[in-house]
């Protein structure tokens, strides 16, 4: 009989590639909390003794953007110089430029605007592209049971290292979750579980094993979902010493499934960290989740997906679509007119329905976009959808 698994994966804030974009989602925030208008299309890679910031930012804010940098990496753990990066020594480099015109003109007067329709939100979509959304009943919120794990395993990896529990840890780490399902899709195990973490040199394996199997695995997993046939993989390569962006260049915008669903909803590849919202790749994204997590929230269906796609400078989306994979409890075509009839979709519309232009990226920068019902974000909350008749 065939066996349904779906693997999902998560990192640490000092993966090479969060560090990165933590600076970007950093950087975003105090832009926008001196100027609420700013332009911000920021990005990051870090090597090996140097981090640079590039991208087009386009702000009345005054920030010192290299200040803000090394504080950043000071908080996600990287101060020691031993470790090949850290954030007194590393070298900094400034590429940033200004928004094109181009851009601007089709952002600040849509082409609905243009022709002459009258409303309050003449903002145009800051590029083309598809974003999508998407939530299920498999945990409380309301994300795929996979990825919620593996971001569980990987929070706790930095929990133990901050306070101490396992203080040879390092930032670095990675983990991953295989969730067999059943016929009906509800889960029914766990088949694997993959943590690896950076450590400093006088641990020895065995006692990382036995600990992070202690103090990580067990603490985030319930144990009725792991049974004598799960495999549990621990730092397998034996060693993992060398890590950050002193071992891999880091690189915003590349870990994109690890902040969405874990794979399980679709991506239509656009990055969210470093964006100021009026790129739809990442506000257009926050509201097809807050559609689809309503969608389940209020009881219309299991799982639902949600795709709205936008040409560039245009404010109403060229397309919509939802599918609820068979689990709808109302016919489907209800179900989409209820959504049309009680969300505006245009980039300024949703904007201001989730309140987006404050400082609220930096929480959202690791563990995933999605989920934290503790964070106080705006899409992660249930709207009521009502299906006339």
């Amino acid at each position: 009989m065939k066996r349904n698994i779906f693997t999902s994966e998560s990192v640490t804030e000092g993966h090479p590639d969060k560090v990165c974009d933590a600076v970007a989602d950093r950087i975003l925030d105090a832009l926008i909390e001196q100027d609420p208008a700013s332009r911000v299309a920021c990005e990051v890679t870090a090597c090996p003794g140097r981090i640079m910031i590039m991208g087009e930012i386009t702000s009345k804010a005054v920030v010192d953007y290299e200040q803000l940098v090394r504080d950043t990496i000071r908080e996600t753990g990287y101060t020691d110089p031993e470790m090949g990066f850290d954030a007194d020594t590393c070298e900094f480099v400034n590429c940033l430029s200004t928004q094109s015109p181009d851009i601007a003109m089709g952002v600040d007067n849509s082409f609905e605007s243009r022709n002459g329709e009258d409303s309050e939100f003449q903002t145009g979509a800051g590029d083309q592209g598809m974003m999508f959304g998407f939530a299920c009943n498999e945990t409380p919120e309301l994300m795929p049971l996979p990825v919620s794990l593996a971001h569980k395993l990987t929070r706790r990896l930095a929990e133990v290292r901050k306070e101490g529990i396992l203080d040879y840890l390092r930032p670095d780490g990675k983990a991953q979750v295989s969730v067999e399902y059943n016929d009906d899709n509800t889960p029914r195990r766990i088949e694997a579980v993959v943590v690896s973490s950076q450590h400093s040199e006088n641990v020895c394996i065995e006692k990382l094993r036995d600990d992070i199997r202690k103090y990580v695995i067990d603490a985030s997993i319930p144990a009725e979902l792991i049974d004598a046939e799960t495999k549990i993989f621990i730092n397998p390569t034996g060693r993992f010493v060398i890590g950050g962006p002193a071992g891999d260049t880091g690189l915003t915008g590349r870990k994109i499934i690890v902040d969405t669903y874990g794979g399980m909803g679709r991506h239509g590849g656009g990055s969210f960290s470093g964006k100021d919202p009026t790129k739809v790749d990442r506000s257009a994204c926050y509201m097809a989740r807050h559609i689809a997590k309503s969608v389940v929230g209020s009881g219309l269906a299991d799982r639902a997906e949600v795709q709205i796609a936008y040409a560039i400078g245009v404010a109403h989306p060229v397309s919509f679509r939802i599918d609820t994979f068979g689990t709808e409890k109302y016919p489907v075509e209800q179900i989409e007119k209820a959504i049309l009839k009680k969300f505006d979709l245009r980039p300024g519309a949703i904007i201001k329905y989730l309140d987006l232009l404050r400082p609220i990226y930096s929480r959202t920068t690791n563990y995933g976009h999605f989920g934290k019902e503790d964070q106080g974000l705006p899409w992660e909350e249930v709207a009521l959808i009502e299906i006339d008749g």
